[in-house]
């Protein structure tokens, strides 16, 4: 059954909840923690949207489509490559990315993500599979032009506000074959499926327990299909997932 859910903030501080229709039904807890709801509701505000999930981590994947893969000039690598971005680096709709002054060259990356929904370590793919509590938008903000002159993606990709997701989780979801866009300024420049992943979702959850245990409420985002650019300052970024929704960001200079 498709349930969307959100976290949004409120007069009490952020809640989670149910959304149906123009109404956000708030809950006791974590939705993947078997929260009730409480009885009390709130108009569904979208400035009011925050990231969906509490996420402990995020934890990404790169050249996870070939032609992704070979737009950057990169081999299609034969496991999972994997690499962090912290939570401090979360940002939710609306919310601007913020251009830091370290780079001149920031782009766009439009991905479709998971909320895991279980503790996991060490789990097969049928067990990764069954964690998966709902899928939702995501942008890897990323400073190509650091990438491109160091060997590590962390800074890169690490700056506050590089983490976009959301509007709010879907459950529900077969995420095998999704398209998955990426507009700027609502011009499209990415348009792909997650059917063109390398490595699907249930392979690249089990293959991230194995080295880190994911609690629930981490994200894991699988990776972007080619066309990614830049975004400046002033535009605004969307990233868009079948049976989702769309996910929008203004760009402003930090």
């Amino acid at each position: 059954m498709k349930v969307k859910y959100a976290r949004v903030k409120t007069s009490g501080g952020a809640r989670y909840a149910e959304l149906r229709g123009d109404e956000a039904l708030l809950l006791d807890g974590a939705p993947w923690a078997q929260a009730k709801h409480t009885g009390e509701s709130v108009p569904l505000d979208p400035a009011a949207l925050l990231p969906p999930s509490e996420a402990s981590k995020v934890v990404a994947v790169g050249q996870n489509y070939k032609k992704h893969a070979a737009e950057m000039g990169k081999p299609v690598p034969p496991e999972p490559l994997i690499f962090t971005k912290p939570s401090t680096a979360l940002n939710g709709h609306l919310s601007p990315i913020l251009l830091p002054p370290e780079s001149n060259e920031v782009h766009h990356e439009a991905e479709l993500a998971v909320v895991i929904g279980k503790r996991l370590s060490r789990v097969s793919e049928d067990e990764a599979r069954a964690a998966v509590f709902a899928v939702t938008c995501f942008n890897d903000v990323t400073a190509r032009d650091i990438q491109k002159r160091e060997t590590q993606h962390t800074r890169a990709k690490g700056y506050d506000t590089f983490a976009c997701v959301g509007p709010w989780m879907v459950t529900g979801l077969d995420y095998s074959n999704l398209r998955v866009q990426g507009r700027v300024n609502g011009a499209t420049k990415q348009d792909g499926s997650s059917s063109d992943m390398i490595f699907p979702v249930p392979v690249l959850v089990s293959f991230i327990s194995r080295i880190m245990t994911l609690l629930p409420g981490d994200i894991i985002t699988t990776g972007t299909p080619s066309g990614v650019g830049p975004i400046r300052d002033g535009e605004t970024v969307e990233v868009e997932i079948e049976g989702v929704g769309v996910l929008k960001n203004p760009v402003k200079r930090a």
